[in-house]
């Protein structure tokens, strides 16, 4: 069974504390907006990292590909839309 953009930000959110969370797909395919102080001082590759991490085993048997912008609360703030 593919999991529904709902499971996919519960996922995250269960795992990462997050300021402000979106995420949209279509079962096997995701973008994610994901807002957290835990980006804090991380690089791109660490920010995923932790996201990958959060997500645990499921990236890798539920979860065909996942599209995210990971932010800071305030580079969110500054800019929300890109």
């Amino acid at each position: 069974m593919l999991p529904t953009p709902e499971q996919v930000r519960q996922y995250i959110a269960d795992n990462l504390p997050c300021e402000h969370l979106e995420v949209q797909g279509d079962g096997s395919h995701f973008e994610a907006i994901i807002v957290s102080a835990a980006f804090e001082g991380k690089r791109l590759i660490a920010r995923h990292q932790l996201v990958y991490s959060a997500l645990g085993d499921r990236m890798k048997a539920e979860i065909h590909a996942l599209s995210m912008r990971t932010l800071t609360p305030a580079e969110y703030k500054a800019n929300p839309n890109g």
